[in-house]
Protein backbone atom coordinates (compact mmCIF):
# COMPACT_ATOMS: atom_id res chain seq x y z
CA UNK A 1 0.00 0.00 0.00
CA UNK A 2 1.45 3.40 -1.00
CA UNK A 3 2.22 5.64 1.95
CA UNK A 4 1.91 9.39 1.80
CA UNK A 5 5.05 11.19 3.08
CA UNK A 6 3.02 13.94 4.69
CA UNK A 7 2.51 14.85 8.35
CA UNK A 8 -0.79 13.68 9.76
CA UNK A 9 -2.12 17.09 10.93
CA UNK A 10 -4.64 15.41 13.20
CA UNK A 11 -5.55 12.58 10.83
CA UNK A 12 -5.71 9.00 12.07
CA UNK A 13 -3.07 6.42 11.32
CA UNK A 14 -4.24 3.28 9.55
CA UNK A 15 -2.78 1.10 12.31
CA UNK A 16 -5.00 2.84 14.86
CA UNK A 17 -8.30 2.20 13.05
CA UNK A 18 -10.87 -0.13 14.56
CA UNK A 19 -12.63 -2.88 12.58
CA UNK A 20 -15.69 -0.63 12.32
CA UNK A 21 -13.63 2.24 10.94
CA UNK A 22 -11.81 -0.03 8.47
CA UNK A 23 -15.11 -1.32 7.09
CA UNK A 24 -16.50 2.22 6.83
CA UNK A 25 -13.34 3.30 5.02
CA UNK A 26 -13.63 0.37 2.62
CA UNK A 27 -17.27 1.25 1.84
CA UNK A 28 -16.35 4.85 1.03
CA UNK A 29 -13.39 3.74 -1.09
CA UNK A 30 -15.47 1.32 -3.16
CA UNK A 31 -18.09 3.99 -3.73
CA UNK A 32 -15.50 6.48 -4.96
CA UNK A 33 -13.79 3.95 -7.21
CA UNK A 34 -17.10 3.04 -8.84
CA UNK A 35 -17.76 6.70 -9.59
CA UNK A 36 -14.30 7.14 -11.13
CA UNK A 37 -14.76 4.07 -13.36
CA UNK A 38 -18.14 5.38 -14.53
CA UNK A 39 -16.56 8.75 -15.27
CA UNK A 40 -13.90 7.02 -17.38
CA UNK A 41 -16.61 5.02 -19.15
CA UNK A 42 -18.62 8.14 -19.95
CA UNK A 43 -15.60 9.96 -21.34
CA UNK A 44 -14.55 6.98 -23.45
CA UNK A 45 -18.03 6.02 -24.65
CA UNK A 46 -18.04 8.00 -27.88
CA UNK A 47 -14.54 7.14 -29.12
CA UNK A 48 -13.82 3.83 -27.37
CA UNK A 49 -17.14 2.04 -26.70
CA UNK A 50 -15.56 -1.37 -26.06
CA UNK A 51 -13.25 -0.03 -23.36
CA UNK A 52 -16.11 2.00 -21.92
CA UNK A 53 -18.12 -1.23 -21.51
CA UNK A 54 -15.25 -2.78 -19.57
CA UNK A 55 -15.08 0.19 -17.20
CA UNK A 56 -18.84 0.06 -16.71
CA UNK A 57 -18.54 -3.62 -15.76
CA UNK A 58 -15.74 -2.78 -13.32
CA UNK A 59 -17.92 -0.09 -11.75
CA UNK A 60 -20.73 -2.62 -11.32
CA UNK A 61 -18.35 -4.99 -9.55
CA UNK A 62 -17.18 -2.20 -7.24
CA UNK A 63 -20.86 -1.59 -6.41
CA UNK A 64 -21.15 -5.28 -5.55
CA UNK A 65 -18.18 -5.02 -3.23
CA UNK A 66 -19.73 -1.99 -1.55
CA UNK A 67 -23.02 -3.79 -0.99
CA UNK A 68 -21.25 -6.79 0.55
CA UNK A 69 -19.29 -4.50 2.86
CA UNK A 70 -22.43 -2.61 3.87
CA UNK A 71 -24.23 -5.86 4.72
CA UNK A 72 -21.34 -6.96 6.93
CA UNK A 73 -21.12 -3.52 8.54
CA UNK A 74 -24.85 -3.45 9.32
CA UNK A 75 -24.71 -6.94 10.82
CA UNK A 76 -21.78 -6.00 13.05
CA UNK A 77 -22.22 -2.32 13.88
CA UNK A 78 -25.74 -1.21 12.94
CA UNK A 79 -27.22 1.11 10.33
CA UNK A 80 -25.12 4.26 10.91
CA UNK A 81 -21.99 4.07 8.77
CA UNK A 82 -19.11 6.21 10.03
CA UNK A 83 -18.30 9.06 7.60
CA UNK A 84 -14.60 8.22 7.27
CA UNK A 85 -12.79 8.85 3.98
CA UNK A 86 -9.31 8.32 2.56
CA UNK A 87 -8.30 11.87 3.38
CA UNK A 88 -9.02 11.23 7.06
CA UNK A 89 -6.24 8.63 7.30
CA UNK A 90 -2.68 9.92 7.27
CA UNK A 91 -0.89 6.90 5.78
CA UNK A 92 -3.69 5.64 3.55
CA UNK A 93 -3.39 5.66 -0.22
CA UNK A 94 -4.91 8.63 -2.02
CA UNK A 95 -6.35 8.58 -5.50
CA UNK A 96 -4.43 10.80 -7.90
CA UNK A 97 -6.89 13.38 -9.21
CA UNK A 98 -6.07 12.62 -12.85
CA UNK A 99 -9.76 11.99 -13.46
CA UNK A 100 -10.21 15.76 -13.16
CA UNK A 101 -8.36 16.15 -16.46
CA UNK A 102 -10.84 16.34 -19.33
CA UNK A 103 -8.66 14.84 -22.07
CA UNK A 104 -6.85 11.89 -20.56
CA UNK A 105 -5.42 9.49 -23.11
CA UNK A 106 -6.63 5.91 -23.30
CA UNK A 107 -3.28 4.44 -22.19
CA UNK A 108 -3.12 6.80 -19.22
CA UNK A 109 -6.64 5.82 -18.11
CA UNK A 110 -5.76 2.14 -18.29
CA UNK A 111 -2.57 2.75 -16.28
CA UNK A 112 -4.52 4.64 -13.63
CA UNK A 113 -7.09 1.84 -13.42
CA UNK A 114 -4.30 -0.68 -12.83
CA UNK A 115 -2.85 1.50 -10.06
CA UNK A 116 -6.30 1.83 -8.45
CA UNK A 117 -6.81 -1.92 -8.34
CA UNK A 118 -3.27 -2.54 -7.06
CA UNK A 119 -3.73 -0.08 -4.21
CA UNK A 120 -7.17 -1.45 -3.35
CA UNK A 121 -5.76 -4.99 -3.20
CA UNK A 122 -2.99 -3.86 -0.83
CA UNK A 123 -5.57 -2.14 1.40
CA UNK A 124 -7.80 -5.21 1.69
CA UNK A 125 -4.85 -7.45 2.49
CA UNK A 126 -3.66 -5.06 5.20
CA UNK A 127 -7.22 -4.73 6.54
CA UNK A 128 -7.68 -8.52 6.62
CA UNK A 129 -4.51 -8.89 8.65
CA UNK A 130 -5.79 -6.41 11.24
CA UNK A 131 -9.20 -7.94 11.93
CA UNK A 132 -9.85 -10.94 14.18
CA UNK A 133 -13.46 -11.41 13.09
CA UNK A 134 -13.58 -14.53 10.95
CA UNK A 135 -16.39 -13.39 8.66
CA UNK A 136 -14.87 -9.93 8.15
CA UNK A 137 -11.45 -11.45 7.54
CA UNK A 138 -12.88 -13.79 4.91
CA UNK A 139 -14.73 -10.98 3.13
CA UNK A 140 -11.70 -8.68 3.11
CA UNK A 141 -9.50 -11.50 1.81
CA UNK A 142 -12.01 -12.28 -0.92
CA UNK A 143 -12.13 -8.62 -1.90
CA UNK A 144 -8.32 -8.50 -2.07
CA UNK A 145 -8.45 -11.45 -4.47
CA UNK A 146 -11.16 -9.68 -6.49
CA UNK A 147 -9.05 -6.53 -6.78
CA UNK A 148 -6.07 -8.63 -7.89
CA UNK A 149 -8.29 -10.21 -10.54
CA UNK A 150 -9.37 -6.73 -11.66
CA UNK A 151 -5.74 -5.67 -11.99
CA UNK A 152 -5.04 -8.68 -14.18
CA UNK A 153 -8.22 -7.85 -16.08
CA UNK A 154 -7.00 -4.34 -16.83
CA UNK A 155 -3.69 -5.78 -18.04
CA UNK A 156 -5.61 -8.16 -20.29
CA UNK A 157 -7.92 -5.40 -21.51
CA UNK A 158 -5.81 -4.76 -24.59
CA UNK A 159 -5.72 -8.47 -25.43
CA UNK A 160 -9.49 -8.79 -25.04
CA UNK A 161 -10.09 -5.77 -27.24
CA UNK A 162 -7.68 -7.16 -29.83
CA UNK A 163 -9.51 -10.50 -29.92
CA UNK A 164 -12.83 -8.75 -30.41
CA UNK A 165 -11.46 -6.54 -33.17
CA UNK A 166 -12.22 -3.40 -31.16
CA UNK A 167 -8.55 -2.66 -30.42
CA UNK A 168 -7.76 -1.80 -34.02
CA UNK A 169 -10.77 0.50 -34.22
CA UNK A 170 -9.83 2.20 -30.97
CA UNK A 171 -6.20 2.51 -32.07
CA UNK A 172 -7.33 4.16 -35.28
CA UNK A 173 -9.55 6.52 -33.29
CA UNK A 174 -6.69 7.35 -30.93
CA UNK A 175 -4.32 7.94 -33.84
CA UNK A 176 -6.87 10.14 -35.56
CA UNK A 177 -7.34 12.20 -32.40
CA UNK A 178 -3.56 12.55 -31.99
CA UNK A 179 -3.23 13.72 -35.58
CA UNK A 180 -6.09 16.21 -35.29
CA UNK A 181 -4.99 17.64 -31.94
CA UNK A 182 -1.20 17.69 -32.24
CA UNK A 183 0.16 16.70 -35.63
CA UNK A 184 -2.07 18.73 -37.93
CA UNK A 185 -1.69 22.10 -36.13
CA UNK A 186 1.97 21.37 -35.41
CA UNK A 187 2.63 20.59 -39.07
CA UNK A 188 0.83 23.75 -40.16
CA UNK A 189 2.96 25.72 -37.72
CA UNK A 190 6.20 24.08 -38.83
CA UNK A 191 5.40 24.78 -42.48
CA UNK A 192 4.50 28.38 -41.75
CA UNK A 193 7.51 28.98 -39.53
CA UNK A 194 9.98 27.25 -41.82
CA UNK A 195 8.74 28.57 -45.16
CA UNK A 196 7.24 31.99 -44.46
CA UNK A 197 10.32 33.22 -42.57
CA UNK A 198 12.73 32.23 -45.37
CA UNK A 199 12.11 35.39 -47.37
CA UNK A 200 12.59 37.98 -44.58
CA UNK A 201 15.56 36.19 -43.02
CA UNK A 202 17.53 35.62 -46.22
CA UNK A 203 16.53 38.98 -47.69
CA UNK A 204 17.96 40.64 -44.58
CA UNK A 205 21.03 38.42 -44.70
CA UNK A 206 21.94 39.26 -48.30
CA UNK A 207 20.93 42.90 -48.00
CA UNK A 208 23.02 43.63 -44.90
CA UNK A 209 25.49 40.73 -44.76
CA UNK A 210 25.33 41.37 -41.03
CA UNK A 211 24.75 38.11 -39.05
CA UNK A 212 23.56 39.84 -35.87
CA UNK A 213 20.97 41.96 -37.69
CA UNK A 214 19.83 38.88 -39.59
CA UNK A 215 19.49 36.94 -36.35
CA UNK A 216 17.37 39.70 -34.75
CA UNK A 217 15.08 39.81 -37.78
CA UNK A 218 14.78 36.03 -37.76
CA UNK A 219 14.11 35.93 -34.03
CA UNK A 220 11.40 38.58 -34.20
CA UNK A 221 9.79 36.99 -37.27
CA UNK A 222 9.79 33.52 -35.66
CA UNK A 223 8.44 34.59 -32.28
CA UNK A 224 5.86 36.90 -33.82
CA UNK A 225 4.68 34.21 -36.23
CA UNK A 226 4.53 31.66 -33.41
CA UNK A 227 2.36 33.89 -31.23
CA UNK A 228 0.08 34.74 -34.15
CA UNK A 229 -0.30 31.11 -35.30
CA UNK A 230 -0.86 29.86 -31.77
CA UNK A 231 -3.63 32.31 -30.99
CA UNK A 232 -5.23 31.87 -34.41
CA UNK A 233 -5.34 28.09 -34.07
CA UNK A 234 -6.75 28.24 -30.54
CA UNK A 235 -9.34 30.90 -31.32
CA UNK A 236 -10.83 29.72 -34.61
CA UNK A 237 -12.11 26.32 -33.41
CA UNK A 238 -13.09 25.26 -29.89
CA UNK A 239 -12.96 21.61 -30.94
CA UNK A 240 -16.45 20.72 -29.71
CA UNK A 241 -18.01 20.20 -33.11
CA UNK A 242 -14.92 19.32 -35.11
CA UNK A 243 -13.58 16.88 -32.51
CA UNK A 244 -10.07 18.29 -33.00
CA UNK A 245 -9.32 18.45 -29.28
CA UNK A 246 -8.72 21.19 -26.76
CA UNK A 247 -7.96 24.62 -28.31
CA UNK A 248 -5.00 25.24 -25.99
CA UNK A 249 -3.33 22.01 -27.10
CA UNK A 250 -3.71 22.85 -30.78
CA UNK A 251 -2.62 26.42 -30.16
CA UNK A 252 0.43 25.25 -28.22
CA UNK A 253 1.42 22.78 -30.93
CA UNK A 254 1.00 25.34 -33.68
CA UNK A 255 2.72 28.19 -31.85
CA UNK A 256 5.72 26.19 -30.67
CA UNK A 257 6.34 24.52 -34.02
CA UNK A 258 5.98 27.82 -35.89
CA UNK A 259 8.59 29.42 -33.65
CA UNK A 260 10.97 26.45 -33.94
CA UNK A 261 10.53 26.36 -37.70
CA UNK A 262 11.72 29.95 -38.03
CA UNK A 263 14.44 29.76 -35.39
CA UNK A 264 16.02 26.76 -37.11
CA UNK A 265 17.55 28.85 -39.87
CA UNK A 266 17.84 32.04 -37.78
CA UNK A 267 20.08 30.64 -35.03
CA UNK A 268 23.09 30.03 -37.35
CA UNK A 269 23.40 33.80 -37.71
CA UNK A 270 24.69 33.91 -34.16
CA UNK A 271 27.92 32.89 -35.90
CA UNK A 272 29.74 36.15 -36.69
CA UNK A 273 31.06 34.96 -40.09
CA UNK A 274 28.39 35.70 -42.70
CA UNK A 275 29.06 32.99 -45.28
CA UNK A 276 29.61 30.29 -42.66
CA UNK A 277 26.32 31.20 -40.99
CA UNK A 278 24.53 31.32 -44.35
CA UNK A 279 25.85 27.93 -45.41
CA UNK A 280 24.70 26.33 -42.15
CA UNK A 281 21.33 28.08 -42.39
CA UNK A 282 20.79 26.75 -45.93
CA UNK A 283 21.65 23.22 -44.76
CA UNK A 284 19.14 23.54 -41.92
CA UNK A 285 16.49 24.71 -44.39
CA UNK A 286 16.96 21.47 -46.34
CA UNK A 287 16.55 19.46 -43.11
CA UNK A 288 13.41 21.40 -42.20
CA UNK A 289 11.83 20.87 -45.61
CA UNK A 290 12.65 17.17 -45.50
CA UNK A 291 11.15 16.89 -41.99
CA UNK A 292 7.93 18.54 -43.20
CA UNK A 293 7.70 16.10 -46.12
CA UNK A 294 8.35 13.13 -43.79
CA UNK A 295 5.63 14.22 -41.34
CA UNK A 296 3.18 14.66 -44.21
CA UNK A 297 3.97 11.16 -45.42
CA UNK A 298 4.01 9.55 -41.95
CA UNK A 299 0.89 11.08 -40.42
CA UNK A 300 -1.11 12.69 -43.23
CA UNK A 301 -0.59 9.77 -45.64
CA UNK A 302 0.67 12.05 -48.40
CA UNK A 303 2.77 10.13 -50.95
CA UNK A 304 6.43 10.86 -50.24
CA UNK A 305 7.20 11.95 -53.78
CA UNK A 306 4.36 14.44 -53.88
CA UNK A 307 5.15 15.72 -50.38
CA UNK A 308 8.81 16.32 -51.26
CA UNK A 309 7.89 18.00 -54.54
CA UNK A 310 5.36 20.33 -52.92
CA UNK A 311 7.48 21.29 -49.95
CA UNK A 312 10.77 21.63 -51.78
CA UNK A 313 9.20 23.58 -54.65
CA UNK A 314 7.35 25.96 -52.34
CA UNK A 315 10.30 26.41 -50.02
CA UNK A 316 12.73 26.94 -52.90
CA UNK A 317 10.53 29.64 -54.43
CA UNK A 318 10.26 31.52 -51.12
CA UNK A 319 14.00 31.15 -50.48
CA UNK A 320 14.85 32.35 -53.96
CA UNK A 321 12.54 35.34 -53.56
CA UNK A 322 14.24 36.33 -50.30
CA UNK A 323 17.74 36.00 -51.77
CA UNK A 324 16.84 37.95 -54.92
CA UNK A 325 15.16 40.73 -52.95
CA UNK A 326 18.09 40.97 -50.54
CA UNK A 327 20.70 40.88 -53.29
CA UNK A 328 18.90 43.55 -55.31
Amino acid sequence: MRLLPLPSFGRRRFASLSAQEILALAIASEEEDARIYRLYARRLRESYPATADIFEAMAEEEDGHRRALIELYQARFGELILPIRREHVADFYARRPVWLVENLGLDRIRAEAMAMEREAEAFYRAAAERTTDAEARKLLGDLAAEEARHESGVEAMAEELARSGAASEESLAARRQFVLTWVQPGLAGLMDGSVSTLAPIFATAFATQDPWTTFLVGLSASVGAGISMGFTEAAHDDGKLSGRGAPWKRGLASGVMTTLGGLGHALPYLIPHFWTATGIALAIVLVELWAIAWIQNRYMETPMGRAVFQVVLGGSLVLAAGILIGSG
